[in-house]
């Protein structure tokens, strides 16, 4: 038997984790729901509601913005100002550009300066920072935001994927944090402890993330030197997901080092029964980090983005299917394509 170097590090940085993480990522849960004259005359005057109305029919964020601002110096005390708040709020997080949404968001808040209208803005600014990549920002703002709400499953489980993603740059200064938030992210979801404020569509697209936290988490614990507690949240993101190879391909790594530490030992051993029940468990080791490998090629096969992954995947794997096939690879691609998807 042969054993090759590895570095579980090494495994975080070939093989990229499609996070899904841009523009407007965060549910937006407040009401951006248009205000019309219609819903304003009940409450107020129909001047104040003609200027409600200018702020609706304002072309872009930046107008209603400016609209609201203009809006406010005439009816400060107006009972539609928290409408008004969570409806320019809502049509800044929809803007695409990220530089002009943070700026948007900043000047928000020199208008709305009230507690609960800082709140909603927050959310907003935090999905500008997360798409600028601008990450120490992003983790004070969304530590602010978790201060006041804990159960924010959408800011814990966003943070948690950046701080992933920062760890496979090799930089360690999130790993802890991120950890936290997405364990603790994990952990609402499965209970379904939705939170008040968010609406049952939000919830859902949130409780869609859990194998990828789960993968994301897996990773962390590599980071941090456990790779038995990283295999155990890999087998959990492909219990989740088996569509999605990353989780097989990470899983085989760490058998495949479990099969090389057997393989070192079993080189140094004398001749006797240790040694034989130690080469057959290094080749039952072996034969699983085949067929995970096999499972990622199976799962990653028609789908461009994981090109690199199978790249690797075929690299280890060929050298062990060729050792347990008498140095051929007949029969291997029949084995991948036993764990292609099923065609419709």
């Amino acid at each position: 038997m042969k054993s090759k170097s590895f570095s579980l590090f090494r495994v975080i940085s070939v093989f990229s984790l499609v996070v899904g993480i841009g523009p407007s990522a965060l549910a937006w849960t407040a009401s951006s729901e248009v205000l019309t004259q219609e819903q304003a005359k009940p409450k107020v005057s129909d001047a104040e509601a003609n200027a409600v109305s200018a702020i609706n029919s304002a072309p872009d964020a930046a107008a209603k913005l400016a609209a609201a601002g203009e809006f406010l110096k005439k009816y400060s005390k107006s009972a539609l100002r928290s409408q008004v708040a969570g409806y320019v709020a809502g049509e800044i997080a929809k803007v695409t550009d990220a530089n002009q949404k943070l700026k948007l968001a900043e000047d928000f808040q020199k208008v709305f300066k009230q507690p609960e209208d800082l709140e909603l803005i927050q959310l907003v600014s935090l999905d500008a920072l997360l798409a600028l990549k601008r990450t120490d920002d992003a983790f004070r703002q969304g530590a602010s935001l978790l201060a006041k709400q804990p159960d924010n499953v959408a800011v814990m489980s966003h943070l948690a994927l950046v701080g992933t993603e920062e760890a496979k740059k090799q930089n360690a200064k999130y790993v802890d944090v991120s950890l936290q938030y997405g364990l603790k992210a994990i952990e609402l979801i499965e209970a379904n402890k939705k939170p008040a404020y968010v609406d049952e569509a939000s919830w859902e697209k949130q409780k869609a993330m859990l194998p990828l936290l789960y993968l994301n988490m897996g990773v962390l614990s590599l980071v941090r030197g456990n790779p038995a507690e990283a295999k155990v949240r890999f087998e959990k993101a492909a219990a989740l997901n088996p569509s999605e190879p990353t989780s097989y391909a990470l899983l085989g790594q760490i058998v495949d080092e479990e099969y090389q530490q057997l393989a070192l030992s079993h080189r140094t051993m004398p001749a006797g029964k240790e040694k034989d029940e130690t080469l057959k468990k290094a080749t039952e080791k072996m034969d699983k980090a085949i067929d995970l490998y096999a499972r990622a090629l199976g799962a990653s096969a028609g789908k461009p983005v994981y090109k690199g992954l199978e790249t690797q995947v075929l690299e280890s794997i060929t050298p062990y299917y060729k050792y347990r096939h008498n140095g051929s690879t007949d029969g291997l691609q029949q084995l991948i394509d036993k764990y292609k998807p099923a065609t419709p």
